[in-house]
This record gives C-alpha cells, structure tokens and sequence, in this order.
C-alpha cells in the first residue's frame, strides 16, 4: 500500500470503493441533491453490510486477513455468479 494512499482508498480494505464513487457522481450530477441517488446509497449501504458479514464470518473462523483481498474478492463475486448487492 502506497503511504500517501488513504486506507478508505485502498482496494484491498475498502470493498466498496466504486459503489462510493458512484455516489458521489451521483450527487455531483444532480446538484447534491439526495433524492435523486437514493439508488446510488442503497447500494453502497448493502456493499458494506454484505462485506462487514464476510469480515465477521472469517474472523469468527479464524480466517487472516479478515477482508478478503481485491483479488479474493473478484473470485467471490465470479464464483456466485456477479455481485449480491
């Protein structure tokens, strides 16, 4: 990790960085205003809610790191089929 790279930035501990980014294009779009990306929220709330319950089941396993890496991640979300959220 890059030490300049903020960790909410950091691909393999924040999931959920294009479902972030997506919002804030969202907002950017439409002059900030929230209705018009509710979408756009819900999907960033359920990334993280999916992706907070891996993290909890891999550290209730014993499981190192506890958030998956991008990579395991990308094979997860192949092996299901695309994203759950």
């Amino acid at each position: 990790m890059d030490k300049k790279e903020p960790k909410f930035r950091n691909k393999d501990i924040n999931p959920c960085i294009e479902e972030s980014d997506a919002s804030h294009k969202c907002l950017d779009a439409y002059n900030y205003d929230k209705s018009m990306c509710s979408a756009y929220f819900l999907r960033y709330k359920n990334c993280r809610k999916y992706w907070h319950n891996i993290m909890l089941e891999r550290r209730r396993n014993g499981v190192k790191p506890d958030m998956p890496t991008a990579a395991e991640r990308q094979e997860m979300i192949a092996a299901i089929g695309g994203k759950p959220y």
